[in-house]
């Protein structure tokens, strides 16, 4: 007897066996209830942590769900704790129980079997989302399959304070003679920072007639054919920017900062609304305003992951579910509170959500829907890397 109970025992630690099934809410529900959830989000942004925090306050209230705000400054410090814990055998109980992320570091953990799910399409708010007009069912090119619930679109918008700087630029080729003409002006925080690596990644796409061939893996293209444009716009960019390109900040606040405090008039944004709520915070002039490129500008989605050896599975879908319901939505397209384009869609709500979205003011520094245009497509996760590795090799500081 005791020989089967320690059998059983072993069988019942085995995650597929353990884990809460997505499809029975109201068990992920029951589940939940007590338990505590790490969510690993990046942590650099005051108005950010602000939003978690009340998220945390809400799912508590109604769910009885813990969450805690576990602050990055690299979504790859998460992923390595996850690997670290593979290795070790600690395949359950793991330190990581969700997890902001996209792009190279969600095809890295779903490639390496370290996500849990799929889960997505079963949360009870997935009927909300946007499946036909917004890129939630890919990431950077790798299809999802439902193991990462999208939380908020982004888009590449440029930032400039008309006061020193009126006029928009429409192509990376305007930026460079805009630089040369205003050398000190401009910076963009230091790749690998995400934003640092988008600004390569958009003057790339800018700078190229086609960028179809970004769209497949690094290894499958003509890395040097394809990338000499990108090299010889940064050579002549650099020695052009902020103290010369021989420092630069280390986040996208600490670039905001530069221009709150005259030493740049223009900056990167993924957040089309965050030089609104910048304004509202008192972290930009009031004479802040966005533009986008002529061709467009990157888009895409931020999602939600949960490890396979998340010890809080239940809670980790139960926020994740959260952050998907017209009322976290609402709230984070907020330009006042976070300013982030909401993953649903209109049509599929009910006609007081619909109404309180149309009713939302996305301030006077944010660009309409139609004057943000179409998105451009991110290029497969490899390209990120390959470039950020050669940007570092041929330009890189130590600060």
């Amino acid at each position: 007897m005791k020989k089967i109970l320690a059998t059983l025992m072993t069988l019942s630690a085995l995650p597929a066996l353990a884990d809460p099934d997505p499809a029975n809410w109201d068990a992920v529900l029951e589940e939940a209830r007590g338990q505590t959830v790490y969510w690993h989000a990046w942590g650099g942004s005051t108005t950010t942590n602000d939003f978690i925090a009340w998220v945390g306050d809400r799912v508590a209230g109604e769910y009885g769900v813990t969450l805690a705000h576990v602050k990055l400054s690299d979504t790859a410090e998460a992923v390595s704790r996850v690997l670290a814990e593979r290795a070790a055998g600690q395949d359950d109980d793991g330190a990581v129980d969700l997890v902001w992320i996209n792009g190279a570091n969600f095809a890295s953990m779903k490639e390496a079997g370290l996500l849990f799910g799929p889960f997505a399409q079963a949360l009870p708010n997935w009927q909300y989302v946007d499946v036909e007009g917004k890129t939630v069912l890919t990431d950077f090119t790798v299809p999802t399959e439902g193991y990462e619930s999208p939380w908020a679109m982004a888009q590449v918008v440029f930032i400039h304070d008309t006061a020193r700087m009126p006029d928009a630029l429409g192509t990376m080729a305007e930026l460079l003679d805009w630089a040369r003409a205003n050398p000190g002006r401009f910076t963009f925080p230091q790749p690998p920072d995400f934003l640092g690596s988008t600004f390569l990644k958009q003057a790339l796409i800018d700078l190229m007639d086609d960028p179809a061939p970004l769209q497949a893996p690094v290894d499958q293209a003509d890395y040097e054919g394809v990338t000499a444009p990108l090299w010889e716009f940064m050579d002549a960019l650099t020695p052009l920017l902020w103290r010369e390109g021989r420092a630069y900040p280390q986040t996208g606040p600490r670039q905001l900062e530069l221009i709150s405090d005259g030493e740049v008039d223009l900056a990167i944004s993924f957040s089309p609304g965050e030089a609104t709520a910048a304004i509202a915070n008192f972290q930009l002039p009031e004479t802040a305003r966005t533009f986008v490129l002529d061709k467009g500008t990157l888009g895409n989605a931020s999602f939600l992951a949960i490890p396979y050896n998340s010890g809080a599975k239940a809670g980790a879908m139960v926020v994740a579910d959260f952050i998907l319901s017209p009322e976290a939505q609402l709230r984070a397209q907020d330009p006042a509170i976070l300013g982030y384009g909401t993953v649903l869609a209109m049509d599929k709500l009910a006609q007081a959500d619909r109404a309180a979205f149309a009713a939302l003011d996305l301030g006077i520094a944010t660009l309409s829907p139609a004057e943000l245009g179409p998105a451009q497509a991110e290029p497969h996760p490899s390209w990120m890397t390959r470039i950020e590795q050669d940007w570092i090799t041929r330009y890189g500081v130590v600060q």
